[in-house]
């Protein structure tokens, strides 16, 4: 039985993985930074070990890929400097012979070498692992999670993406890709570019918010600027607003409108709708939920 270590298995990506390999026929190593407050989170899968894991701590690699065949992995948001947080845990998954690295990156990143997820892709391949890059369009959870405050207290979606268009994609469809990718051999060494089925403009977002949630959504349409300067007098750590700022400008520039049917071709259905996530993500919006995540 293979054995498949699933880095940020409690995310909004690795938990929809995880719960479908959990029909598989397959072990899986769950690694996560702090394994005694969410061992409980997991007891439903009979094929689930949970293990410590974080980039940031080399002498929790051993332990985490032990008999680790593949490995399925995102790129934490508040690592920002790949060869720093990145590179060792990647040379030392080489050294243990890993049959494969599914890596969650970002679609139109081969034209943005500046990016972590640039800079990530190019050390797989240089590493010669084989590997699967699964480039998604922007998650429509980025909502729910980084975007999530404004939306509750201001009614607003505070998003510098100027008049563009984004083809959304549900990451509960990025894990099913990825549970595919892990499991079917034809997807070694490919790189998959997935989006919803259709391009949003942030304003069209607003109205099918608005029309969900029954409350009036509205779309400030902030400059780059005024958004990087709000966001870290909110706290957030400097390398991580960056790196927002930089995938709003891709945005702006028109690069995140293009929609494909990887997800349509991989899964034998239509990826989930805009209007679907916010009627899931409806007590969260509104803050009825203490939970934002599915």
């Amino acid at each position: 039985m293979e054995k498949i270590l699933v880095i940020g298995a409690t995310g909004n990506i690795g938990w929809p993985l995880i719960e479908n390999l959990s029909m598989k026929e397959v072990e899986i190593i769950a690694g996560v930074r702090n394994p005694n407050k969410v061992q409980e989170n997991f007891r439903p899968f009979s094929n689930v070990q949970v293990k410590a894991f974080d980039f940031t701590d080399a002498s929790t690699f051993a332990a985490a890929l032990a008999s680790v065949d593949r490995i399925f992995f995102v790129r934490p948001p508040q690592l920002a400097n790949p060869q720093e947080d990145m590179y060792p845990f990647l040379e030392t998954a080489k050294a243990e012979k890993v049959k494969q690295i599914v890596f969650v990156s970002l679609i139109g990143v081969e034209k943005n070498p500046m990016t972590p997820h640039h800079k990530i892709e190019k050390k797989i391949l240089e590493l010669g692992i084989l590997h699967t890059f699964i480039r998604p369009s922007f998650f429509m959870q980025n909502l729910s999670t980084t975007h999530l405050e404004d939306i509750q207290k201001n009614h607003d979606l505070f998003v510098p993406a100027g008049n563009s268009k984004t083809s959304f994609i549900d990451t509960r469809d990025i894990g099913a890709v990825g549970a595919e990718c892990l499991l079917n051999r034809q997807y070694l060494n490919q790189e998959l570019e997935i989006t919803g089925a259709q391009a949003l403009t942030y304003g069209e977002a607003s109205q099918i918010m608005t029309e969900e949630l029954q409350t009036p959504i509205t779309y400030s349409k902030p400059s780059l600027f005024k958004f990087r300067k709000t966001m870290l007098r909110r706290g957030m750590k400097k390398d991580y607003v960056n790196v927002m700022v930089m995938l709003y400008l891709i945005t702006q520039l028109g690069n995140a409108k293009k929609v494909t049917y990887t997800v349509q071709e991989l899964l034998s259905r239509e990826p989930i709708s805009f209007a679907k996530f916010v009627e899931d993500h409806k007590k969260v919006f509104l803050n009825e939920h203490k939970d934002s995540t599915l």
